[in-house]
């Protein structure tokens, strides 16, 4: 495949961790601890394969909607990331961004995601991005409450308003658009996740639960993006 070809900005929604650990016998923690570690051996494998961006979906606004000792599970995963993260990023010369609202989460965990991020700021290898307590709703909902501000206090004319302003003050305001969206498990929709930015992106999926996800099967959704004619769009 050639180099030209290779998405820029890759994003994924990491599915099917659950029914993963069903299959066997396993509680659904287990499942999202075998995904953490596939998270991180995929940064491995997008750095080896070319791509620059890769953003994940960790922690959606629905998800505080699971019986709650997964999402006590789930939050222990993300605060023993952040705690160990640090020395991996800093060796691999990942740059880690956290999006999504922080202000719902433990204080704890946003002193770790402040932490991890000023550590990795000046890196300059993949530009890791996780979404924690995402919603791409919500995303467009600050976006419009900040940018009614500024429009009230006179910063900005709503004629001003353009696509551009928009896209500043969303939390992927530092980031390129996704070029290639893959979501594992077998389903085939898009669960309130980067709306605004998807505009123009290729979608894969696969039946692969993300606890089975490799580097494979993720050179099969580049191949997949090589091979279809961007005609429309950015590209």
């Amino acid at each position: 495949m050639s180099n030209c070809k290779i998405p820029k900005h890759v994003a994924i929604i990491m599915d099917g961790n659950g029914r993963w650990a069903k299959r066997k016998g396993l509680p659904r923690s287990a499942g999202h601890v075998q995904g953490g570690k596939v998270v991180e051996q995929i940064l491995e494998d997008a750095r080896d394969l070319g791509i620059r961006y890769l953003t994940v979906y960790a922690f959606s606004t629905e998800n505080w909607s699971r019986p709650q000792d997964e999402v006590k599970a789930l939050m222990k995963l993300l605060r023993e990331y952040m705690r160990t993260s640090i020395k991996k990023c800093m060796k691999n010369n990942v740059r880690t961004r956290v999006i999504g609202d922080r202000t719902k989460l433990d204080k704890d965990i946003i002193e770790a995601i402040e932490k991890l991020e000023d550590a990795t700021k000046e890196n300059t290898g993949v530009q890791f991005t996780i979404a924690i307590n995402y919603g791409a709703r919500d995303e467009i909902r600050r976006a419009v409450e900040a940018i009614a501000g500024e429009v009230a206090a006179k910063e900005l004319a709503a004629s001003e308003v353009t696509e551009e302003v928009i896209n500043d003050h969303l939390d992927t305001r530092e980031l390129p658009d996704p070029d290639l969206l893959i979501r594992t498990c077998g389903e085939q929709r898009i669960s309130n996740f980067l709306l605004w930015q998807c505009a123009y992106t290729e979608f894969y999926y696969t039946d692969k639960a993300w606890p089975d996800f490799d580097k494979a099967e993720l050179q099969k959704a580049l191949d997949a993006y090589a091979d279809r004619d961007r005609r429309y769009g950015k590209v």
